[in-house]
């Protein structure tokens, strides 16, 4: 593969935010002359969401050949594929003869309030049950008109208020200019596209690795939900990782299992139970990389905050997830992509530079799916980081943050909307040739947006469903 400077590419974008990401992650600048970015084209937005996606991917890409290199082979040069990319963050599974579950609850989304706009968040039960509860439906299977019609007595913020203090989710749109003087907007501002900080662990790797399978051998295990974590996750089962996913009973989402399982294996844990604790303790000190999506001081709570995990294993690699940042007064508060996107100003500025009517979010969940590949490069620096120094290592980063870097790229600002052209439909070429035999019924996967000299991303595990295997290492 040809060498060439990420600054010298057709996506300059794309390059800034990628060197962006890259210094966010402490990663050694001369490497990024080592990546390539292709393609052109756009998913149809205001801000550059192809950009973001085709620079995350080639980060977490590049921090893979850094650790192939750290096993000892020359590093690989990286391509991504702009087109491809973008497709992925739509999602990569083709359904061979059956129907995957609806990704959205029959009342989740957009509705007109008093004053403006609101997003309800109800795939989850107990999120559902606590949205309609405050609206005054909890009696009753509630339809779609009937939610509207309640949302609209209220104002925007109190409904939002309301909702969150009854441990549901939902978000008022606000504009950018709202959001940057909102006290939370100002702290995500204040925070670091990635937060590091590593300590000494002493260390040493006593088996050697395979540059071409740089993460075989390595446990990854993931306490998350939907997209970010999973994302980060999937990735890494593709470069060798055995992942193990830990769900609780009551925990499901089965729109999106079939798509984010690919690669893992699944178990059940109660971590409310205290033996069930010990053995996540258990999992805890064998692992390799931690990567959980808790709200900040929930694993505190059940005894097994940071300085527990440390103490059961020193050279644990931690990658933690916040939606909406690590310090404000919404450090704690529960959120999802969609409400990002509504609170940070995305709809609203998609909604006016497009001239419509409605909230106008982002054609993918590109804050999940960016975010992902940051946190999965974030574990591959600090898996890096472990065996160059001896050092474990925490890692932070938010939904709200990568908002943010994707906010300062507002395209209308630089350019009419839609100048740049769309990209080719989704052809028969763009599947990989294997077949993927899942338990719903076979699936094809896009064909994969990065190449890594000589270090193939594939996966060893069909998807499969929660709860589905034990919960130990192998």
């Amino acid at each position: 593969m040809p060498q060439e400077s990420a600054a010298t590419t057709t996506t300059p974008v794309a390059a800034s935010m990628l060197a962006e990401i890259w210094a966010a992650l402490d990663g050694p600048q001369a490497m990024l002359s080592s990546v390539r970015l292709v393609g052109d084209g756009a998913l149809p937005s205001v801000f550059a969401a192809s950009d973001l996606a085709q620079a995350s991917l080639a980060a977490a890409g590049l921090a893979v050949a850094e650790l192939a290199e750290a096993a000892g082979g020359p590093l690989p040069s990286v391509e991504c594929d702009r087109r491809l990319a973008s497709m992925w963050f739509s999602g990569s599974l083709r359904a061979q003869g059956w129907t995957p579950p609806a990704l959205w609850d029959s009342v989740a989304g957009d509705y007109r309030s008093a004053d403006g706009w609101i997003r309800l968040h109800t795939n989850a039960p107990h999120h559902r049950a606590a949205a309609l509860q405050v609206l005054g439906l909890d009696a009753q299977p509630a339809s779609r008109e009937q939610v509207a019609q309640a949302v609209a007595r209220w104002k925007a913020g109190e409904l939002e208020a309301a909702i969150v203090g009854n441990k549901g989710c939902a978000a008022e749109m606000r504009s950018q200019s709202q959001w940057a003087v909102h006290p939370q907007g100002m702290a995500v501002a204040a925070e670091s596209l990635v937060g590091r900080q590593a300590f000494d662990a002493g260390w040493r790797r006593t088996t050697p690795a395979d540059p071409a399978r740089p993460l075989a051998g390595v446990r990854v295990l993931d306490l998350t939900r939907v997209l970010a974590g999973p994302t980060a996750t999937r990735f890494l089962a593709a470069f060798g990782a055995e992942v193990l996913r830990i769900d609780p009973s009551s925990w499901d989402e089965p729109g999106v299992v079939p798509e984010m399982t690919l690669g893992k294996r699944c178990a059940h844990l109660d971590l409310g139970r205290p033996d069930h604790r010990r053995v996540l303790e258990h999992l805890l000190s064998r692992a390799d990389v931690l990567v959980h999506g808790y709200r900040p001081q929930a694993l505190e709570h059940l005894g097994l905050g940071a300085a527990r995990r440390r103490q059961l294993n020193a050279a644990l690699v931690d990658v933690a997830l916040d939606a909406y940042g690590w310090s404000g007064p919404w450090a704690g508060r529960r959120g999802f992509d969609s409400l990002v996107q509504m609170s940070s100003g995305i709809a609203d500025a998609g909604m006016r530079l497009l001239g419509r009517d409605q909230p106008t979010p982002l054609p993918v969940q590109a804050l999940d799916h960016a975010t992902g590949y940051l946190m999965a490069a974030s574990a591959l620096r600090g898996l890096v980081r472990r065996q160059q120094a001896g050092q474990g290592g925490e890692y932070r980063l938010s939904l709200a943050r990568t908002a943010q870097l994707l906010a300062a790229q507002l395209l209308a600002a630089h350019r009419p909307a839609g100048a740049e052209p769309a990209f080719a439909a989704e052809q028969p070429g763009d599947l990989g040739t294997a077949v993927e035999n899942t338990v719903w019924g076979p699936a094809r996967r896009l064909r994969t947006p990065l190449s890594i000299a000589g270090v193939p991303m594939s996966w060893e595990l069909p998807a499969s469903p929660l709860r589905s295997a034990p919960a130990q290492w192998r």
